[in-house]
């Protein structure tokens, strides 16, 4: 039986053998002695396996989940997210305007364009913003916007408005803002304009948000109730 992660991942170094590596290169060493005590404290223990990456650290999901690089990753998440088989065809500009406050709490941000031709903006927010519905539909409405300027500047007379396809807006809270807390059993919420009267109209404006920090505790509670079961069982 592995008594140590390394018995299981053989090529896991240890702390010593990480830093000799280091001390071997004068360009990682510099590197490494510019980095805070914390920063470095914790490059070791990621690199010993003492602890994981955080998913949500910046470059780190966006090497995984960039569409450019791994494709597959963002099509099967997606697919989840929205509960039907999607497949992302391109990455497209992201010309929205940004707050300058707004770019250091977002993680990632990217425009996709579905197979169809459904547009999709995913968000991964630090901390979730003040106001999320307000901000989410200017966002959105600037999307759409988009879209529908290059449709009719590429359709010419031939443009329709049933051109227009469907504009998601996918956000990640890391952090969800405090509505979201108030329903600490559900961590995915759809949003969607209806009649009140049941007349169906297509609306292109859809809104799904995400929060991680509700879906980890869930699972959590889950797994803790898994073992006492176990355990009596």
């Amino acid at each position: 039986m592995a008594k140590e992660l390394k018995d299981v991942f053989p090529m896991l170094q240890s702390r010593e053998e990480v830093l000799k590596n280091i001390h071997s290169d004068e360009h990682l060493k510099k590197i490494f002695f510019d980095w805070k005590p914390e920063e470095q404290k914790e490059f070791l223990d990621i690199c010993t396996g003492a602890h994981g990456v955080k998913m949500l650290y910046d470059g780190v999901f966006k090497e995984v989940m960039n569409p450019e690089y791994a494709p597959q990753r963002l099509n099967d998440f997606l697919s989840h997210v929205l509960g039907e088989k999607v497949r992302v065809m391109k990455v497209l500009p992201n010309d929205s305007t940004r707050l300058t406050d707004e770019s250091s709490l977002l993680v990632m941000d990217i425009v996709v364009e579905f197979e169809g031709g459904a547009i999709g903006n995913i968000e991964v927010q630090k901390m979730g913003y003040l106001f999320p519905g307000e901000r989410s539909a200017c966002y959105s409405a600037d999307l759409l916007l988009r879209q529908y300027r290059r449709l009719r500047d590429e359709k010419k007379k031939k443009f329709s408005y049933r051109d227009i396809r469907t504009v998601y807006t996918i956000v990640l809270f890391e952090h969800s803002p405090k509505e979201f807390q108030a329903c600490p059993n559900v961590y995915r919420h759809c949003f969607e304009q209806k009649s009140d009267t049941g007349l169906e109209l297509n609306m292109p404006q859809k809104f799904i948000y995400i929060s991680l920090d509700i879906f980890r505790k869930n699972i959590k509670m889950k797994m803790e109730t898994q073992k006492i079961n176990w355990r009596h069982g």
